[in-house]
This record gives structure tokens, C-alpha cells and sequence, in this order.
């Protein structure tokens, strides 16, 4: 039997990318590691109630901006409050697709990850 444990982004300005993730879905550093030559750092983000963790990727040599790819792949979180967190969102710039047929939207990070915003099941 399997569970679920992290994802990763690898990013390239970790404090960037720790800010907007603190301010677009509030999420916090639960554990951390540097490398001892300080060549790469991991940080885990947490949302206090599952023991999922989204981990950042910083890697010191890295200058040029991830290939994404055609952008197939996301993560999703469920919101118990969509109309807010949809303001919040606008309001932040960060919207980058909404699908209002099925009720979702998409917001983009710092290095232009994807993450689904879906309503919480009532």
C-alpha cells in the first residue's frame, strides 16, 4: 500500500516563490534542507491539516527559466471559501485560466507552475 507523501517545483528565486505560495494559499515551511556546499536547498510547504507537502526546488547554478513543457500537468487544492479565494486571486494577478463551466480556475506561480483551484464538495 502506497500514500501519497510530496510533489516538487523547482523554482528559481526560492524567497519569491515562498512568498507567493504563503500569500496565494497559505502555505508554510514544515521542514527544510541545504546542501553542506550550499548548492541546493529543499523546503517543504505544508497546509497544516495533510501531511501532503509541496516541495521547492531551489538549485544555486540554476540561471534559466524551467522548460514546462505544454503545461499538462498541475496541482490542485480545495478551497471552502471559492468566491474569496477567486478575489484574493484577481486581486493578486495570478489567474491564468478559469473554466467557469466547471466551476474551477487556475491560478500560476512565480515560474509559471499551474495550480487548480476547485470548489469544496458541499
Amino acid at each position: 500500500m502506497f500514500k501519497f507523501n510530496h510533489f516538487n517545483f523547482n523554482v528559481l528565486d526560492l524567497r519569491r516563490s515562498l512568498d507567493f505560495y504563503k500569500e496565494a494559499l497559505g502555505l508554510e515551511p514544515v521542514r527544510e534542507k541545504t546542501a553542506k556546499d550550499g548548492s541546493f536547498r529543499l523546503v517543504y510547504l505544508g497546509d497544516g491539516t495533510s501531511a501532503f507537502t509541496l516541495e521547492l526546488t531551489w538549485l544555486a547554478e540554476r540561471k534559466e527559466p524551467y522548460d514546462l513543457g505544454e503545461q499538462e500537468f498541475h496541482l490542485a487544492f480545495t478551497t471552502g471559501d471559492f468566491d474569496a479565494a477567486h478575489e484574493k486571486h484577481k486581486a493578486m494577478g495570478c489567474i491564468c485560466f478559469e473554466n467557469p463551466a466547471m466551476g474551477i480556475y487556475f491560478i500560476e506561480d512565480p515560474d509559471g507552475y499551474w495550480i487548480e483551484i476547485i470548489p469544496a464538495k458541499i
